[in-house]
């Protein structure tokens, strides 16, 4: 794991973290395990749930209690890896050592193809329904040239999907961000939340 900067013109602090995740091989193993379990492919859906032209993905949603099934075993050196760049996160920004112990809800692997997006600008805390959420965290598992990238308006932060390449941001309006049309080939992503826990 090493930590990429992000910093665009003079939008420091913009509290994105940024990470490569090593080894990549990893990316490659969460891939495969898309693309061989099609029986758990789902349309994407929004924050609340539905069906919507402003959001066209293809999905995997794992719940925690998946990770306990050997089939998720791919998960577990990903997550290693994951909670590596929050410790790493919490370093930069030590006040997050105050928090309550945050949790992993739900999370998703996705999967883009030609003409998929997430083209709306959107927050991950939205509604009283996910105001839990804390920090959302996103890697990219495949390098995507000319289009796909997530967009940050208010930052003007363009991030280019590069294999490995992780992020985590807080989880509110101030990171509104919207995924850009892919144009071609594939784009492949993990994508999830830290949480308060809710019990």
């Amino acid at each position: 794991m090493k930590r990429v900067s992000l910093i665009n013109k003079d939008t420091s602090p913009n509290f994105i973290g940024g990470w490569s995740l090593e080894p990549k091989s990893i990316c490659d193993e969460l891939i495969e395990f898309f693309e061989l379990n099609s029986e758990k492919h789902t349309h994407g859906v929004t924050d609340a749930g539905v069906k919507s032209p402003h959001k066209q993905t293809t999905d995997i949603n794992i719940l925690p209690r998946d990770l306990k099934k050997t089939e998720y075993k791919v998960f577990h050196s990903y997550l290693e890896q994951l909670f590596s760049c929050y410790e790493d996160y919490a370093k930069i920004w030590p006040f997050l050592n105050e928090f309550t112990k945050l949790e992993m809800s739900s999370f998703n692997l996705q999967r883009y193809l030609p003409g998929d997006h997430f083209k709306t600008v959107h927050t991950e805390r939205s509604s009283v329904g996910n105001i839990h959420r804390v920090f959302a965290w996103m890697t990219y598992l495949n390098d995507v040239e000319g289009s796909g990238a997530t967009y940050f308006p208010h930052f003007d932060i363009k991030v280019k999907p590069q294999r490995g390449l992780t992020l985590i941001w807080p989880a509110e309006w101030t990171h509104a961000h919207a995924g850009e049309e892919l144009k071609s080939g594939k784009k492949y992503i993990i994508t999830g939340w830290l949480s308060f826990p809710t019990k």
